[in-house]
């Protein structure tokens, strides 16, 4: 008895159409010895979220190249606004959530601001504050499994497997306090605070190198965070708001100050690790301009549920907040073990080989 024919046909079907059929998945070669450039390079080609990261380290590789490529036109300068001159050639947006800063993530994105491989940030209010409160006492390992009441009861708060003392925040409160005085004070002689202007000044008085929003500060990066009072910081205005009412923060201001950073830039990248407020931030600034020309993505959201979080870089090409010939990349994963790696490979790799030249 010979297998039937449907059997066979089914089974033993004929590769028709070959042009998919470009790159071998191949792993890397332990026999090489230990080598993590070679092993990180290997990804490209190993497939699932490993070649994502492949691609997204070629897509952050393609912002800095085009950085550092000599202006098409005159550069762009704003007298009023010496955040919107243009500086460079793409000018790269990193956006950032909360947990990015209260994580060991920080001196991370820290390194980034220090070294002026960004050209703006936007993020929540818990990525501002989190980062200041560090300055004035730290962070701890906890358990992911810690019961929440108990933990109430010791004054201890949990982010995730992290344990945050309550008194961290009423150190917090102790040291803001004064300035937001003095905002009040600045902001009756006709000073007009945005959440970037704040930041800027708390930037300037935290005076601890080990902070991103010192070095923002120093480097005149701009921190946009239209929800600045989501947050400790918020509650801090609110508790300020009984002894020394009348503090404004005008938001409007900073969004005019981001869309024109898009809108003037020669070329945009945007690298946003996280979701919500700060990914469409960002890209809603880009759509200003018809699309940011690079994006990378890093988030663990599915966009099964028509979230924004976990909408895919093709969903912003439809609304045109990515541009249409772009190559975006998103990678589906957890950021705390994927971004070291990522700037490993891209930032890092691109300022020592540049300190290295000079």
């Amino acid at each position: 008895m010979s297998v039937p024919k449907v059997t066979e046909d089914a089974v033993l079907k004929r590769t028709e159409n070959c042009s998919l059929l470009k790159e071998t998945v191949k792993g890397y070669d332990w026999n090489q010895g230990i080598n993590y450039s070679e092993l990180l390079k290997s990804y490209l080609h190993t497939g699932f979220q490993a070649t994502n990261f492949g691609l997204a380290v070629e897509e952050i590789n393609k912002m800095l190249k085009k950085r550092d490529e000599k202006l098409s036109e005159e550069s762009y300068v704003d007298a009023d606004d010496p955040f919107v001159t243009v500086n460079s050639n793409c000018t790269i947006f990193l956006g950032y959530t909360s947990n990015i800063i209260s994580s060991g993530l920080r001196e991370t994105i820290r390194f980034l601001v220090q070294h002026k491989l960004v050209d703006c940030i936007v993020t929540t209010a818990g990525g501002i504050e989190e980062d200041f409160i560090k300055c004035l006492a730290p962070t701890f390992l906890g358990d992911f499994n810690l019961k929440g009441d108990a933990l109430r009861d010791q004054g201890v708060n949990r982010i995730g497997n992290l344990l945050v003392p309550n008194d961290n925040y009423c150190k917090f409160e102790d040291w803001v306090t004064p300035l937001l005085d003095e905002m009040v004070d600045d902001q009756k002689n006709g000073t007009i605070w945005s959440p970037s202007r704040v930041v800027a000044r708390l930037g300037e008085r935290i005076n601890n190198e080990e902070s991103i929003y010192y070095w923002a500060a120093k480097n005149k990066i701009p921190v946009f965070s239209p929800a600045l009072t989501d947050g400790s910081l918020g509650d801090m205005m609110f508790f300020h708001s009984f002894k020394k009412f009348g503090l404004v923060v005008d938001i409007i201001s900073d969004l005019r100050r981001l869309n024109l950073m898009a809108i003037k830039a020669a070329h945009t990248g945007v690298v946003i690790v996280g979701g919500g407020l700060i990914k469409h931030h960002i890209n809603n600034a880009n759509l200003m301009r018809n699309g940011s020309d690079y994006a990378v993505y890093l988030n663990t959201a599915a966009e099964f549920d028509g979230s924004d979080s976990g909408a895919r870089p093709d969903e912003a090409v439809s609304w045109g907040k990515i541009k249409k010939d772009a190559t975006p990349v998103k990678i589906c994963a957890e950021a705390t073990l994927i971004l070291p790696l990522l700037v490993a490979e891209t930032f890092a790799k691109y300022h020592f080989d540049k300190k290295n030249v000079k």
